[in-house]
């Protein structure tokens, strides 16, 4: 769905008392067991998940294009309708909106990890997941590096994340990432990716080697590693673009971030997936379109831990029934992208969706919810951007194109 789609749907959106409610299981998209041949939403047991994908629409969907490996924020970005490519949004923006940072229009801010260095090469990219306490102590140990003419503000997000907005004149964005992606190789320079640049590249390297000198004896969380460096974009809102009012439901806070820079107004989302439908009850008449975000299911398709996994698929699946007593008009449950497992990261394969609603095509053909069955689904294999028109549409808050 290009521009010109939007625009046409922002034409077209018109106001109406039904609710609209988008799950995402983060990652839920996986790959099959070597042992069983079934992925980790296949084998969880999902009776209230199957019974809704047969009563309604299924399919899949490919976040981005085909073949390509979506980073969080753009997968995000796309299943709020938005073209993810015009609006490029560095991982550090996210989270330090998400934080309650007030960011001005020349700051630049990334995201850190910190994680564990060993004999010059990243053994652990998240430190083994240190709590946010931990991370808290550090960022205050960081505060003490200095840099000519820069202002830092570093802050915990949670867990091994924390965020650095650099203020001053003369900064850039254009840096790329510090982290590797990968263990067993050593951490990457800070490298200008525009020639004006380069004063920001050794601004961060000079960073980086003040960082490591004061986290050299810390058991687990010795240095740091950098990436997603942005400033603050325009976006058009949800309620510029479809009148929608929203809300945020999430733990984490890079997706909160992300949703307000959309418009949405953050609610109390709790420790666990109860307490965000707690949330979502409270706020429930305030609201025409609610964003829920379900973390776990993507931190261990990340650590690689399928059953950690497939549970985590069953406590939502149980607690479906709380959710559907709201008797949302829409309600769609899919992932961001898939973190397989077997790959302990992203990847590119399609996501299934499920997409409950009165006006829904029933899928007879459906045995449940996962991935084969949903590549049998009345949905079709479709792109992340083009489930928001579909939202609209079964919530009759589009009016017919043409004459």
């Amino acid at each position: 769905m290009q521009l010109q789609a939007v625009e046409i749907l922002r034409q077209l959106a018109t106001p109406a008392q039904s609710k609209m409610v988008l799950l995402v299981m983060d990652g839920l998209g996986g790959l099959p067991h070597e042992k069983t041949g079934l992925t980790e939403l296949e084998t969880a047991k999902t009776p209230n998940l199957d019974r809704l994908a047969k009563e309604n629409s299924v399919g899949l969907t490919t976040p981005l294009i085909p073949g390509v490996t979506p980073g969080s924020a753009p997968a995000h970005l796309a299943l709020f309708g938005y073209d993810a490519f015009e609006y490029p949004i560095g991982r550090g923006v996210l989270s330090a909106v998400g934080i309650g940072l007030d960011l001005t229009p020349n700051d630049v801010a990334c995201r850190v990890n910190f994680a564990t260095m060993k004999d010059g090469v990243i053994v652990d990219r998240r430190a083994g997941r240190i709590p946010t306490e931990e991370a808290a102590r550090l960022c205050e140990a960081l505060s003490a590096v200095k840099l000519p003419g820069v202002e830092l503000i570093i802050r915990p997000e949670m867990q091994h994340r924390a965020v650095i907005v650099w203020r001053g004149e003369g900064l850039s964005d254009a840096i790329a990432d510090t982290d590797p992606q990968v263990t067993g190789v050593p951490p990457l320079p800070a490298r200008a990716l525009a020639p004006e640049a380069e004063k920001m590249a050794a601004l961060v390297n000079e960073f980086l080697a003040q960082a490591n000198r004061i986290l050299a004896n810390e058991p687990r969380a010795n240095t740091v590693l950098l990436r997603g460096f942005g400033r603050l974009p325009h976006i058009p809102t949800l309620q510029e673009l479809y009148g929608l009012r929203a809300a945020v439901i999430a733990a984490y806070p890079m997706y909160r971030g992300l949703a307000k820079l959309v418009g949405m107004e953050e609610r109390p989302a709790g420790k666990t997936f109860r307490d965000q439908l707690a949330s979502l009850k409270e706020a429930w008449n305030e609201y025409d379109y609610f964003f829920l975000h379900v973390k776990g299911t993507d931190a261990a398709g990340e650590d690689g831990d399928f059953d950690r996994k497939v549970a985590l698929i069953e406590e939502v699946d149980a607690a479906l029934p709380e959710l559907l007593e709201l008797k949302p008009d829409v309600l769609v449950i899919t992932g961001d992208h898939s973190t397989p497992a077997r790959m302990r990261g992203h990847s590119w394969h399609p996501v299934p969706v499920l997409l409950v609603s009165p006006l829904a095509r029933r899928n007879p053909w459906v045995n449940g919810f996962g991935e084969s069955e949903a590549a049998k689904g009345a949905l079709g294999h479709i792109r992340s951007q083009e489930l928001m028109g579909l939202m609209l549409a079964h919530a009759g808050r589009l009016k017919k194109y043409g004459a």
